[in-house]
Order: structure tokens, then C-alpha cells, then sequence
């Protein structure tokens, strides 16, 4: 049973949820307009550069685990007021470096701050909604991702242009400091519905196994790192296995092939849309010499496609169910090619216009998916582990994230030729084709989208 207050309605829980989305995402949407002019005022090289853009997901991915089981534990209100602190203390001292390596850290705060909070939100909108309410929750969700996507590229344009990069990275603290004071206030007090232990072991060798996969990416001379991931892996499910308490990898959720095909999904679809964005601005302004705001407006299509169709996601999914997903997906990936293919045979001229087209496209596409594939797979989670499904939901968005910026930046930096572009728009279509594939593979029934009936879980079955 819940451990919610009942003196807290859910509509200003909501509100808080929603604020803290647009106050993290706001901060992620704004950073690429100010990825080039930052390198110029700090003279970052393309490392560092790397580090700012992807240490960010690199901690929000090791936080996101133990953030969850903490909440699901312990409760939510205080570890969400927590991260929402330090995310915006960070910032504070992000907009106030006056070196490159000093924004570095400050990013990888913030992804602790961003990884800290963002399971609750999950894990709060499982525990107070079912059904199409909570598809509609999460649609909510990403329409504020979207909105904030929107208005992120338009307003760091802006800024740069006006007052310089340093606001750019200041631009989420108003948003954090009114979020804080009202979270205290309004946000539900809980006991935590699972007591159970950390499984402090399956933690370390979980997060371990995560930075052996990410750190090849992000620091020179780590590549040898993935020869140890097998061991660390393979360790991590021999003691899942022998532990006796509450684990990690919670078999009620990886037997689920449900959940883990949605995560897969969910992992490679955000990868290549993060590191498609992110080589298209590079290129457009490091490459071609477009202004922030020029080269904002290029991708702004993709955020305002985004927004409308996340808002009527939920409706697509309860016409048409999975099918929904699978097909956007497709459309995603002949978007990614499609830009490829403008990018090399379109002339500088007509190049923003087009672009504009594609990315239009991709975002209507990913608003389709997004929000859609969380409800579907976090369909398979019991209450209990609620946040600690949506955590290792996040986290295989985050690891794509972080590879995929990282890897695709270095491509992108190593020349800001069309043919770099093409090589960095090759490897998100990569992962989208991963994603297709995925997506074709036979789950069973979904659960069902009735007009009232619940959708949280799938038919009951024995565990």
C-alpha cells in the first residue's frame, strides 16, 4: 500500500514533478547553443568539451539506481529536494568557472542532482496514477521536456548573443529556487514502501560495470575498460543470484521481456536523438560559422514537434497500442537518414530549411515514442520497485547518452566537415535500426488501454 499523504492532492505534487522536468531539461536543451562559445571563452579543447557535454549523463546514470532504491525505500520528498539543490548549486558554479575542467565538475554535480530526483518523479507518478491517468502523466512529462526544448535553443540564442554563455548555464537556477521552497511545502511525505536493504555490492559492481562501458568514451587512454565489463557483469549476476535480501536486478523485472525490450528501446531512441541534435548545432555553428540563434532555430522544429505530439501521445497509443511506437520508430530512422543525405547534396543556402523538415519530423516521431514507451514498460514493474524500475529505465537512456554524444562529438570535432556530420548522423542511425529491431520482437500482450480500466500492470501471472 502507499505511504503517500493523504492531505497532499495530487495536482500540486504534479506541478512539482513537472517543474523539476523543465528545470533539468531546460539546462540540457540550452547547453549545446552554448557548447562553442564556452570553448572559445575557457579555450577548452575537444576533451573537455566531451566532459562538459557527456559527464553530465555519465553521473546522472550512476545515480540513478541507488537514487531509486533510495526512494523506494525510504521515501521520496527529501531525496527529490536534495537533488534539485544540488542541481542548481552546481549550476551556480558551473556559470561561475573560470576554467574549462572547473564546468566539467560542476556538470558531473548537476548529474548527480538530475539522477537524484528524476526516479521520484518516475516513481511518484507510479504510485498516485494507473491507467491512461498515468500515460497521461507521462505524456505530461515529456510535453514539458518539449516545451522546454523549445524554448531552451531560442533563450541560450539569445543570451549568447546578448549577455554571453555564462547565462546560458545560470538559466535553470530561478526555476530550481522557486521548485525547492514549494517542494518542502507541498511535496507528499512517505515512508518508503519497500524496506529493504541497498545491496550495496550488486551497487558497486553495477556502477563499475557502468563506468567500464563509459569511461572509454569520455577519457583518453581507458579503452582497456571494456575488457573488464564481461567479468564485472558476469560477477554482478553471480551475486544477484546468491543474495539474499532484496536485489539489484529485481527478477520480478528482468524476467519481464516486456520491460526489458522498453528499455532497450527507450536506451537507443534517446541516444540518437540526444547526439543527432547535438551534431547538427555543432556543425552548424563550429562548421558553417552560424550564429547560436541561426543555429537554433534550425533544430527549434524538432522541439515544437515534439511538444504537440507528446501531448496527444497518449491518445495514439490508446488507438492504435504498440503498433504506434514500432512505426515511429521506422519514421525516426528514415528521418536520421534522410539528414545524412540532405546534408551531403543540399547547398548551404537551402540547408537550414531542409534540415528544418527533417527535424520536424524526427521530433513528431519522438513524441510519439517517448512517453508512450515508458508507460508501456514501466507497465511491468510492481509498486514496490517502482522507482527502481524507472531508474534502470534512465539509466540505459543515460549510458546511450553518454556514448552516443560522446562518441558522436568526436567524430563531428574532428573535422566540422559535411562528411564528419554524416559519419556522427550514421552512428544515431545505427542505434535507431537497433531500436527498430527491438521494437519488431514479440512481447505478448500489451496491457490494455481501456477507457478506465488500469493499464500499471500486465495480466496477473505468478511470480
Amino acid at each position: 500500500m502507499t505511504a503517500l499523504s493523504h492531505k497532499v492532492a495530487p495536482a500540486p505534487t504534479t506541478a512539482l514533478c513537472l517543474a523539476a522536468a523543465f528545470t533539468t531539461l531546460l539546462d540540457q536543451s540550452s547547453l549545446n547553443t552554448a557548447v562553442p562559445a564556452l570553448r572559445d571563452s575557457l579555450g577548452a579543447g575537444a576533451g573537455s568539451v566531451q566532459w562538459i557535454i557527456a559527464g553530465y549523463s555519465l553521473t546522472f546514470g550512476l545515480a540513478l539506481v541507488p537514487a531509486g532504491r533510495l526512494g523506494d525505500a525510504h521515501g521520496r520528498k527529501w531525496l527529490f529536494i536534495g537533488g534539485i539543490t544540488l542541481f542548481c548549486l552546481a549550476a551556480i558554479l558551473a556559470g561561475t568557472a573560470q576554467e574549462a575542467w572547473v564546468v566539467a565538475v560542476a556538470r558531473l554535480l548537476q548529474g548527480v542532482g538530475a539522477g537524484t530526483v528524476n526516479p521520484q518523479v518516475l516513481g511518484i507518478f507510479q504510485e498516485m496514477f494507473t491507467g491512461r491517468e498515468r500515460t497521461r502523466a507521462l505524456g505530461a512529462y515529456a510535453l514539458v521536456g518539449g516545451i522546454a526544448g523549445v524554448i531552451g535553443p531560442l533563450v541560450g540564442g539569445v543570451l549568447i548573443d546578448t549577455a554571453g554563455w555564462r547565462y546560458v548555464l545560470l538559466l535553470n537556477v530561478p526555476f530550481g529556487l522557486i521548485t525547492i521552497p514549494l517542494a518542502i511545502r507541498y511535496f507528499p511525505q512517505s515512508a518508503g514502501i519497500n524496506r529493504t536493504t541497498l545491496d550495496l555490492p550488486g551497487l558497486t559492481l553495477l556502477g563499475a560495470a557502468t563506468l567500464s562501458v563509459l569511461l572509454p568514451f569520455t577519457v583518453p587512454g581507458t579503452g582497456w575498460l571494456l575488457a573488464t565489463t564481461p567479468a564485472l557483469i558476469a560477477g554482478l549476476i553471480i551475486w544477484e543470484r546468491r543474495y539474499r535480501g532484496t536485489p539489484i536486478l529485481l527478477p520480478a523485472l528482468i524476467r519481464e521481456r516486456g520491460f526489458r525490450n522498453g528499455t532497450l528501446i527507450a536506451m537507443f531512441q534517446f541516444g540518437s536523438s540526444l547526439a543527432s541534435s547535438l551534431a547538427i548545432t555543432l556543425y552548424l555553428q563550429e562548421g558553417l560559422g552560424w550564429s547560436p540563434l541561426h543555429a537554433a532555430l534550425t533544430v527549434l522544429p524538432s522541439a515544437l514537434g515534439f511538444a504537440v505530439f507528446s501531448a496527444v501521445g497518449w491518445r495514439i497509443l490508446g488507438r492504435y497500442g504498440r503498433r504506434s511506437v514500432q512505426w515511429a520508430l521506422v519514421v525516426a530512422f528514415v528521418t536520421i537518414v534522410a539528414t545524412a543525405l540532405i546534408v551531403q547534396f543540399v547547398p548551404e543556402a537551402h540547408l537550414g530549411l531542409a534540415l528544418a523538415v527533417t527535424q520536424l519530423v524526427n521530433g513528431a516521431a519522438g513524441g510519439v515514442i517517448i512517453s508512450p514507451n515508458q508507460a508501456l514498460t514501466l507497465a511491468y514493474a510492481p509498486l514496490e520497485a517502482a522507482g527502481l524500475a524507472a531508474a534502470l529505465l534512465q539509466q540505459a537512456q543515460r549510458v546511450a547518452a553518454t556514448i552516443g554524444t560522446a562518441a558522436v562529438t568526436g567524430v563531428v570535432l574532428a573535422s566540422l566537415g559535411r562528411d564528419s556530420l554524416t559519419y556522427g548522423l550514421a552512428i544515431c542511425a545505427a542505434m535507431l535500426a537497433a531500436a527498430v529491431f527491438v521494437a519488431a520482437r514479440p512481447v505478448g500482450p500489451a496491457p490494455a488501454l481501456p477507457a478506465r480500466a488500469p493499464l500499471d500492470r500486465p495480466a496477473a501471472r505468478p511470480r
